[in-house]
């Protein structure tokens, strides 16, 4: 017998509502600006945001899977679109035959330095410039709890690089 769900309350439901919307929103917005400045959705945008911080702007597929959140197949059709624009190439990882990295290209490394200054302003514009210090702190430390309890460490987890 199923037990009956622990329906959210009318606060609870409106917390997760605005959550939603705000969310929702955002990410839209900023879809909206990088495609505008760069012709680029926000993923691929963060794709090559975490190849341009890695050492030698290079990582490792599943390692570039995992630290965007996605599945190994979305990422990899996005490289592939990113390499067509010549901001990525793909190389074999000699240690590993299935294996490959992702490596910024100085192409890549242009596009970034032309685009953070508009993505970092409309970020600003969006979220920090409506929250006080105090918001901006209980934001991050409410969404890091939220991931954290997403992301368990135990073997057999069903996240999104490991599918």
């Amino acid at each position: 017998m199923a037990e009956e769900p622990v329906w959210l309350t009318a606060e609870e439901q409106r917390v997760w509502r605005s959550y939603m919307h705000a969310t929702t929103l955002l990410e839209d917005h900023l879809d909206r600006q990088l495609q505008r400045d760069a012709g680029m959705p926000h993923i691929y945008y963060g794709l090559l945001v975490g190849l341009a911080e890695a050492p030698r702007s290079r990582l490792r597929m599943t390692e570039l899977a995992m630290k965007a959140k996605i599945t190994r197949s979305r990422l990899s059709h996005a490289i592939s679109r990113l390499e067509k624009n010549g901001w990525v190439r793909r190389e074999d990882c000699p240690s590993d035959k299935r294996g490959q990295f992702a490596i910024l290209t100085d192409e890549g490394h242009a596009v970034l330095s032309r685009t953070a200054p508009g993505h970092v302003s409309a970020v600003r514009q969006a979220m920090f410039d409506r929250l006080t210090p105090e918001q901006q702190k209980s934001l991050g430390e409410i969404m890091q709890i939220v991931a954290e309890g997403l992301q368990p460490n135990e073997a057999g987890a069903d996240l999104p690089w490991l599918r």
